[in-house]
């Protein structure tokens, strides 16, 4: 056995930066941003970096993520592939899941300046 240990991924809501990171030790691992809307979070945009990819990290930072907008008493808008696709294998989260809308998508690219 080794004495070395990976430690345990840490996700946390960064609200002045409209993301969850998830964090490996000291190293932010990658991150699942938003911006809320109306009582729901619109997630668009998800990455892990290389040095963490095929950990199953983005599973876990979108799972808690998306436990924290039930917790939140929000819903969820899955712009983001990622979450989308997460979305269609976990239907727990389906009860507070809102359809992606065109208005929605102006909106963001408004906030988002694109």
């Amino acid at each position: 056995m080794s004495d070395q240990t990976t430690p345990a991924p840490v996700v946390s809501r960064v609200d002045a930066r409209h993301r969850y990171e998830i964090l490996v030790g000291e190293d932010r691992a990658g991150l699942t941003a938003y911006r809320d809307r109306d009582g729901r979070r619109v997630f668009f945009h998800t990455e892990i970096d290389d040095a963490h990819a095929g950990q199953g990290l983005a599973s876990v930072l979108v799972e808690q993520a998306l436990a924290d907008v039930r917790a939140s008493g929000m819903r969820i808008v899955p712009v983001c592939p990622y979450v989308a696709k997460f979305l269609t294998k976990h239907t727990e989260f389906a009860d507070i899941t809102d359809p992606v809308t065109p208005e929605i998508l102006t909106w963001l690219d408004g906030v988002l300046g694109r």
